[in-house]
């Protein structure tokens, strides 16, 4: 039983059909992009009508941490409390991706430093034509959860990446 072309071909065909399904963790069930936002968006107001604060320490009802990679977990539909920020940079949950490609329920991810200065945004839409801002959601220090115009990733100036989630599955 030597190597013949027919074995490499299938040994190829059955590498690259492993490799396409090692899209996410069994854990991170399929999320479209609008449910995506639609649950970014949902903690602008389920503090009561107002936002969820933000904390490092503490659980939302949900099961989710209140810091950045939680809500971005919670987002995503990943497993609870969610993977930090480090974690959602890795190929486990996420794939590089160029900012030219971004589209709603992308992140944009600085997992360099410690616990204070990593932090992850999720992408919305662009603010402008010229594509110098955009609009994201995040969950923030000593603030909560806040939608507003950012910069981050934009101009090579910073930490922040581009990062689109394996589990994302549609619109």
């Amino acid at each position: 039983m030597g190597v013949t072309p027919m074995r490499v071909l299938a040994f190829l065909a059955a590498l690259l059909v492993g490799m396409t399904t090692l899209v996410a963790p069994a854990s991170a069930a399929p999320v479209s992009r609008s449910e995506l936002i639609n649950r970014a968006a949902s903690w602008l107001t389920a503090n009561n009508g107002g936002r969820v604060p933000y904390s490092q320490e503490t659980n939302w009802t949900d099961g989710y941490r209140m810091d950045c990679s939680g809500y971005a977990s919670m987002a995503a539909k990943l497993s609870t409390p969610g993977p930090n920020t480090v974690q959602l940079n890795t190929d486990t949950y996420t794939m590089r991706i160029e900012v030219s490609a971004m589209l709603p329920g992308d992140l944009m991810i600085d997992s360099i430093g410690d616990g204070n200065t990593r932090h992850v945004v999720i992408f919305h839409k662009w603010s402008n034509p010229g594509k110098s801002a955009y609009m994201a959601y995040e969950q923030r220090g000593g603030y909560g959860t806040s939608y507003r115009a950012m910069t981050y990733g934009l101009f090579g100036s910073d930490e922040y990446v581009p990062r689109r989630l394996k589990n994302i599955s549609g619109w």
